[in-house]
C-alpha cells in the first residue's frame, strides 16, 4: 500500500491519534474514506472513457485504411481508363504553341 510497511502505518496512526484526538479521528477517517472512494469512481470513469475513445479512433483508422485500399484497387484495375482520359484533355502547352505560331 503506497510502499508503506505495517510498522510505518502503525506509527502514522499513533501520531494521528495523538494529534487529532480520539473524538475527531473516526470523523476524519470516514471523510478520508469517502474521498478515496469518490476518487476511485472518478478515475475508473475516466479510464473507461479514455479506453472507449481509443477504441473508437482505432476503428476509424481501420475504416480509412479499408477505403484507401479500395481506392487503390480501383485505380490499379483501370490504368487504361486513366490513359484514355489524359489523351482526351488538350494540354496547355499545345494551345500556347498554336497561339505563338499565329
Amino acid at each position: 500500500m503506497f510502499g508503506i510497511g505495517s510498522t510505518e502505518l502503525l506509527v502514522i496512526l499513533v501520531v494521528a491519534l495523538l494529534v487529532l484526538g480520539p473524538r475527531n479521528l473516526p470523523k476524519i477517517a470516514q471523510t478520508l474514506g469517502r474521498a478515496m472512494g469518490e476518487f476511485r469512481k472518478v478515475s475508473t470513469d475516466f479510464q473507461r472513457t479514455l479506453n472507449t475513445e481509443i477504441a473508437f479512433e482505432e476503428e476509424k483508422d481501420k475504416q480509412r485504411k479499408k477505403e484507401q485500399a479500395k481506392e487503390g484497387k480501383e485505380e490499379a484495375k483501370s490504368p487504361s481508363e486513366h490513359a484514355a482520359a489524359s489523351e482526351e484533355r488538350p494540354t496547355a502547352s499545345a494551345d500556347t504553341k498554336k497561339e505563338e505560331q499565329a
